[in-house]
């Protein structure tokens, strides 16, 4: 039988076809609102911070590899103070090196290649926006050997280099997805695979959203009490049950209003809710906006989005 680390990772397919090296000098910052693909900083020398809204101020040094499958409104700054006034709009280009942040003419104190990466299956958004909002890999000795390989790799100017560089981008990105799922570390949904009974009771929210699941239901699924099912569940994803299925409702959603091949009636019976008014309200109500007003703002994301990504960090 397929693992369900296996299983999830083919669900997404991840690629990293996009990266660039960057390369820091002195003080400098870097500010993203919203990015429109999962994000990911492998940092090969020195270090920088990181800070969201959710994980706070992460030191991440030579040798980590952080991924944020849901990039919006984060900052990195160098290890050396900084202020406002340091904030990078565009990177300069230097040739034969890369992208530069901070002081041109400076020595190089930070190099990372950084950048975004896809989950190419169709299921690609739902899956990734129930993983942790970040992903650090650090102090793994397979990591470690990962890293050597793209520093050299990144560095040097052999024929196939980029062919390479997306290789072992992608089995770093399978590494994030595995130490997430470890027990060990923090609930959510790879951990929930991870356990062969839950795994039956999120399955079947994955394979009929729109059937009108009840906590019981589930249970049996899972072949276990309510009560322990329950339990059980909230412990391993770090949600409850209904409230999973509402997160991945959600997130199906989202999917079919960004494709506006439907209509807001249609979504609703698809993502299994009884009306297009109750749809609304529970879309509004954990979004914060309608789903008429977020497919526009997504449409306008996606139309510069490729712009978007020539002008960044990444």
């Amino acid at each position: 039988m397929t693992d369900p680390l296996t299983q999830i990772v083919g669900l997404l397919q991840p690629g990293a076809p996009f990266s660039k090296c960057v390369t820091g000098s002195g003080s400098w910052r870097v500010r993203r609102t919203q990015s429109p693909n999962p994000y990911y900083v492998a940092v090969l020398e020195g270090s920088l911070r990181y800070w969201d809204h959710q994980s706070g101020e992460v030191i991440v040094n030579a040798g980590d590899f952080f991924l944020i499958p849901s990039a919006q409104d984060f900052m990195m700054w160098s290890e050396a103070p900084s202020k406002d006034s340091d904030m990078v709009i565009k990177p300069v280009i230097v040739p034969g090196e890369g992208y530069r942040v901070g002081n041109v003419d400076g020595p190089i104190d930070m190099r990372a290649l950084v950048g975004y990466c896809i989950f190419q299956s169709d299921d690609a958004v739902l899956l990734s926006s129930l993983l942790p909002k970040l992903v650090i890999v650090r102090g793994e000795h397979r990591l470690a050997m990962l890293m050597q390989l793209l520093g050299d790799e990144a560095g040097g100017k052999k024929l196939g280099r980029e062919v390479v560089l997306q290789h072992l981008l992608e089995v770093l990105l399978i590494e994030a997805l595995r130490t997430t799922a470890e027990p060990g570390n923090s609930p959510g949904l790879l951990r929930g695979l991870l356990d062969e009974r839950l795994a039956v009771a999120i399955r079947s929210m994955h394979t009929k959203p729109n059937h009108f699941w009840t906590v019981a239901e589930l249970a049996r699924e899972s072949a276990l009490s309510r009560s322990g099912f329950h339990e059980r569940f909230l412990r391993a994803v770090g949600m409850a049950p209904m409230e999973y299925l509402t997160a991945w409702r959600l997130a199906l959603a989202k999917d079919l209003l960004r494709k506006r091949e439907a209509s807001v009636g249609k979504i609703a019976g698809q993502v299994g809710y009884r009306s297009a008014s109750a749809f609304s309200v529970a879309f509004t109500r954990e979004v914060g906006m309608s789903p008429a007003r977020y497919a526009r703002e997504a449409a306008a994301l996606s139309d510069t989005a490729a712009e978007e990504f020539e002008g960044a960090i990444a």
